[in-house]
């Protein structure tokens, strides 16, 4: 272990709780071990993946946030006694780690509840949502401080909860921590004063307009964490701790609006002046911890940061915060272990909250104890399966239902909160299997090969591996993604994987092989205007192979042209985005943390953006557009960049020992790629 990580090895203490080092495991959606939008239960998944994060090394672990009554069904926590039987007897094995668990609970998303189609319909159609009431009530889970708008769904207002609701969810909190003490739970997380969930939204003056004990002053818009942690106390005793869930800065304009870092904006939620005064309050509240980051919903990239976001993006914010309580600070939100072990070594903090990384590899912390840093497969912050809750203009939550119910699973490492579907079994017979095309499919489908005895070979057409992957990983930005290039080809390597470079496959038939995978990606689609063959591919233009100029039209606004005009903003040029849809970034199921990103990004910068537009022409120093309404507009411009996405490009081949895999199948992205470079590996 490097020297400088050395201060993150030493205790700390939360009330009297000793926690044996400074790395905690952040809480996530998903990962709750009372289960996720189902009924309430004991969940092995999240208990398999927390008892391996504490096997490794971690010091102090919060498992995903648990809805104090049930998302599905009118269950509330506490009345299932079982799943606290059960919770004892894990709480019993996780202990023998010397790790430490906190549950975390909350009353509630409100106004920020993702409502889907589904559950807009129910909301309105009043018939069919008292029907569905008993099993479904989002009307319930999106009730608000005061009537407001909800983050996802642009034609439905939250409606104001009652002084009743609030009293049973407070209610709830009590006894649900009372009976995770009796099961042997270290302390309560409760989520939170943070992210613009129910109780933020309280704290709040632009979504909290009530004139009731809950509104108006400073201490009547805490009074709703205030008074739970009062009845968690008074359940628990005062010695038992609590840790309080907050967003020191809420970064946010208004409804649906956040700040991008370095931006002036009036802030609309809480500002910094007022986070000083609220936590010395909550913690003379009861509160015993600060687990922190910054942010709400409608500013969605700060305590979710996507990889345009800063390192370490909270961490100043935080440290700040530190100075004004005497309790312990986490901070959280792309925590670098440099920054980490500089800000606790310095007093800027007490522990570093790490939250995604545990899903790529939840044995990274064990391999930096043991100089092992190289075999850490890195977490490339794409929340394309952890986080995948989506939406554009007009759309409610666009996350399919598969993902909704399935939260925290990792597009890099299929096996996290799925193990039961993917896994490593020997092979019965050990085959010798050719691998064709060195991208990011092929590269994983030969390391599951070889994991499971098989001889792969990888034939890869050009001198490197990774395949568009490549160029992906180009921009200045995706740092991390050029790290996980580095740890394909570090795990070949170690695997002892016999890789052939610049060997192009016309035909299977070259090749002596008792199984073969297709792997030969995609190919960028053409774009059917005149002078498109003048124009610059996306590909061409993020691996440098051609040059652009100071003012760029990039046609197609979706995820890789918006990530082609954010990088040439930042070298200081002028991009201009024509996208044929209403909104940039449509695409289901990628996080709106990433995509609100973008689109505030170039709001906030002044990138001029033509939506529901086509491209005519292209000309030397122009592109001719026409809108919606059939206007052509002429685009003086240096460049032209076409992103308008990819066709697959598979190798011709046939057979029942033949299969393909990634892009050369279906066109998807990283996600697509390596689970079903597993699901393939696993058949063979």
């Amino acid at each position: 272990m490097k020297h400088e990580y050395e201060v993150l090895l030493t205790p700390w203490k939360i009330r009297d709780l000793e926690i044996k080092n400074r790395i905690v495991m952040a809480p996530m959606g998903g990962t709750n071990i009372f289960g996720w939008t189902e009924p309430n239960h004991f969940d092995k998944e999240a208990a398999k993946l927390l008892k391996h994060v504490a096997d490794s090394d971690c010091g102090l672990i919060f498992p995903g946030v648990a809805t104090v009554k049930d998302i599905i069904g009118p269950m509330w926590l506490y009345q299932n006694k079982l799943k606290f039987r059960k919770l004892k007897k894990f709480m019993d094995e996780l202990h023998k780690t010397g790790a430490k668990m906190f549950i975390q609970l909350t009353a509630g998303c409100g106004r920020s509840f993702a409502l889907n189609d589904m559950m807009v319909t129910l909301l309105d159609n009043k018939t069919l949502g008292k029907i569905a009431k008993p099993i479904l009530d989002p009307e319930f889970h999106s009730l608000a401080p005061s009537a407001t708008p909800n983050r996802w769904a642009d034609n439905i207002t939250s409606k104001e909860i009652t002084k009743e609701q609030i009293d049973q969810i407070i209610y709830a909190f009590g006894e649900t921590a009372r009976l995770c003490k009796k099961a042997g739970v270290d302390g309560i997380e409760v989520h939170a004063v943070h992210e613009g969930y129910l109780l933020d939204q309280f704290t709040l003056p632009y979504v909290n307009s009530r004139t009731d004990e809950y509104g108006g002053s400073f201490e009547n818009r805490y009074r709703f964490a205030v008074e739970i942690v009062k009845e968690i106390k008074s359940k628990c005793g005062e010695d038992y701790p609590v840790s309080l869930r907050y967003s020191v800065v809420s970064k946010t304009k208004g409804f649906r609006e956040g700040a991008v870092p370095g931006e002036v904006f009036k802030e609309a939620g809480r500002d910094m002046e007022e986070s000083e005064k609220a936590a010395k309050y909550l913690q003379d509240a009861g509160y015993d911890m600060l687990n922190c980051d910054n942010g709400t919903y409608d500013a969605w990239y700060w305590p979710h940061p996507p990889v345009y976001m800063p390192e370490n993006c909270n961490l100043e914010d935080v440290a700040h915060i530190k100075k004004f309580v005497d309790i312990p600070v986490v901070c959280a939100g792309r925590m670098t272990l440099d920054a980490g072990a500089e800000a606790v070594r310095n007093g800027d903090i007490d522990a570093v909250g790490i939250g995604r990384q545990f899903l790529t590899d939840p044995e990274w912390f064990r391999k930096v104890l043991e100089d092992r840093e190289e075999d850490i497969k890195p977490c490339i912050s794409c929340q394309t399966a952890c986080l995948t809750m989506s939406k554009s203009n007009g759309t409610n939550n666009t996350q399919t239902m598969d993902d909704s119910t399935n939260m925290c699973r990792c597009a890099l490492n299929p096996e996290t909160m799925q193990s039961t579907k993917y896994y490593i079994k020997e092979a019965r017979v050990k085959k010798k299997v050719a691998v064709i095309g060195g991208g990011v499919g092929g590269m994983e489908a030969a390391l599951v090969l070889k994991k499971r005895g098989h001889e792969p070979v990888i034939y890869e057409k050009s001198s490197k591996l990774g395949g568009v992957f490549i160029a992906a990983a180009a921009p200045d930005f995706k740092s991390h993604d050029k790290l996980l290039l580095k740890w394909y080809e570090t795990q070949l390597r170690k695997e002892g994987i016999e890789v052939r470079f610049n060997t192009e496959i016309h035909d299977i038939g070259e090749i002596e092989a008792d199984a073969y995978i297709i792997a030969t990606g995609s190919k960028a689609k053409r774009l059917p205007v005149p002078g498109a063959d003048t124009a610059v591919s996306a590909i061409d233009y993020l691996l440098g192979n051609k040059e652009v100029g100071d003012d760029v039209v990039i046609i197609g606004g979706g995820l890789t042209g918006c990530e082609i005009a954010y990088d040439l903003h930042r070298k200081g040029k002028r991009p201009v985005i024509v996208e044929m849809l209403n909104d940039l970034i449509t695409t289901p199921n990628l996080c709106l943390a990433n995509s609100s990103f973008l689109r505030d990004y170039f709001k906030a910068n002044n990138v001029p953006v033509y939506l529901e537009t086509r491209s005519k022409e292209i000309r030397d120093n122009s592109v001719t557009v026409t809108d919606k309404d059939g206007k052509e507009i002429e685009i003086a411009c240096d460049s032209v960049i076409i992103s308008v996405g990819y066709d697959p490009a598979p190798l011709a081949a046939q057979g029942k020992n033949v299969y393909i895999v990634g892009d050369a199948g279906k066109v998807g992205n990283l996600r697509s790629a390596i689970w079903g470079a597993w699901k393939t590996a696993m058949k063979i």
